[in-house]
């Protein structure tokens, strides 16, 4: 592990995660290069934003569950090539219903240099405390599509409501929104703003 990263959830007790990457459940269809244990790593500044975030959510009723935190550069590098394969029609209408595998990067879903590599990019989303049901969100992680967007068309009262409640949580903890992933938040004072790291989630 790098100076200045940590496991998130040994910094974070109680915390929930699901490392999609490290699992078969993501829109290459297979755990992901770099990624061999199923935890969620970041830097100690994500964690401790992260730790605010949390208390605020509880405030409103709601935990957070982390699906992505630092991912290694050669995790990004998979993704490249995965999406110049051909098309075998796995995960795409889960993930990437009304475009091609291609079109993830011109269209802003997959980066060549991933806010994630740097550290302090975490992907996430809200579950109830007193169910421990995910809190409907009208869309999964990684569903690349429109309807993902802030603001999106189509999304109904609750789940827009819902998107809501985690922007004002994570922006009121120091985070800025990707506008096209309803989940995904950068830490505005990453300790780490220019350096993209390869080292394994292990």
């Amino acid at each position: 592990m790098k100076d200045g990263f940590v496991f998130v959830d040994e910094f974070l007790p109680g915390i929930r995660w699901d490392a999609k990457y490290a699992t078969w459940d993501n829109f290459t269809g297979k755990p992901v290069d770099g990624y061999t244990a199923n935890r969620i790593v970041g830097t100690r500044a994500l964690c401790t934003a992260l730790e605010s975030a949390q208390e605020k959510a509880a405030s409103l009723g709601f935990g957070l569950l982390l699906w992505d935190g630092y991912r290694p550069q050669r995790a990004v590098d998979r993704f490249l090539r995965w999406s110049r394969l051909p098309e075998d029609g796995r995960t795409k209408q889960r993930h990437y219903p009304n475009i091609a595998r291609i079109e993830m990067i011109e269209r802003g879903y997959v980066a060549t240099k991933s806010g994630h590599s740097r550290g302090s990019t975490v992907d996430l989303t809200l579950y109830h405390l007193g169910t421990g049901e995910l809190a409907a969100m009208g869309g999964g992680h990684d569903l690349m599509d429109a309807v993902s967007h802030h603001g999106a068309q189509g999304v109904g009262p609750v789940e827009a409501r819902n998107r809501r409640h985690l922007r004002s949580v994570m922006e009121d903890c120091g985070f800025k929104a990707y506008e096209r992933e309803w989940w995904h938040y950068t830490l505005k004072d990453e300790p780490f703003p220019n350096t993209y790291f390869d080292f394994p989630v292990a």
